[in-house]
């Protein structure tokens, strides 16, 4: 299902964090939201899935404002795996699985095959199944982070969000993940803080630089060393890596920042000492 984010604006007590942000998510395309910290990737992303209304622009889904949507409606269309959730740590990882069912059933209704299939299917595909009856607070970071994604599958939305998905994972469970996102049938939008990871397995990039768009496109166009150094201030080198032939993003040594207006004392003058 198509994500279409047009002319979106959030203020934040006053602040505008997001400035006439838009771009498109192609139906069942993985886009990669990418930004240094502050630029706005998880204040966008809350308007996406309902939890911070724009001042200002639309999130369509599927042609229709998201926040036109009931609050079941907007479930049915897109499931969301944050960065940290507050979680329930009495219950099972199977059990947090389960709860993706919950836009699926009308109250009071009893759990059905079909829900079973479907956590089933998600416990498998993340490799959970090896804990998936151990209590969730027994768990590390990187099996819980596992955990929210199987939830996520599990909720069968043609719209996944995901912020920071693979904090907490190493390097393996990393991969694994991506790999897993960007082979499903989802349209999914996710905010990565690795550049590589990015570059490798996104469709379509979206850069933000204090609030708003430098860069939207294919990866091999956006992932450029003149961006990275004017968005991220670090050199860079992109190339091919040689064992997957996917883009490659090599970062080099941070680039020297210019100091605007120092404050130059008077000569035989010193700032006195404050002990």
């Amino acid at each position: 299902m198509r994500v279409e984010v047009d002319q979106v604006s959030i203020d934040v007590h006053g602040s505008t964090l997001v400035d006439c942000v838009s771009f498109v998510a192609p139906a069942g395309a993985t886009v990669g939201l990418l930004g240094p910290n502050g630029s706005g990737k998880s204040t966008l992303l809350r308007a996406v899935y309902r939890a911070h209304r724009p001042a200002s622009g639309s999130v369509r889904i599927g042609g229709e404002d998201v926040w036109c949507l009931r609050a079941r409606e907007a479930a049915h269309r897109t499931a969301v795996v944050l960065q940290e959730e507050q979680r329930e740590f009495e219950f099972s990882a199977r059990e947090t699985v389960e709860l993706g069912r919950i836009p699926h059933r009308r109250p009071g209704r009893r759990t059905q095959g079909s829900d079973e299939e479907a956590v089933g299917r998600a416990i498998e595909l993340c490799g959970i199944g090896e804990y998936a009856d151990r209590p969730l607070g027994s768990l590390s970071g990187g099996e819980r982070q596992r955990v929210a994604v199987a939830r996520a599958i599990a909720q069968e939305t043609p719209v996944l969000v995901m912020d920071e998905p693979t904090n907490h994972l190493d390097v393996l469970a990393q991969i694994e993940l991506l790999e897993l996102v960007s082979g499903l049938a989802t349209t999914t939008i996710v905010a990565l803080h690795d550049l590589g990871l990015a570059a490798a397995y996104c469709d379509h990039l979206v850069v933000l630089d204090r609030g708003r768009v430098a860069a939207s496109g294919r990866p091999e166009t956006v992932m450029t060393a003149a961006l990275i150094a004017e968005v991220y201030g670090v050199t860079a080198e992109i190339g091919v890596n040689p064992l997957t032939q996917r883009l490659a993003v090599h970062l080099g040594a941070a680039i020297p920042r210019t100091i605007t207006n120092p404050v130059v004392q008077p000569a035989g003058r010193k700032e006195p000492r404050h002990s």
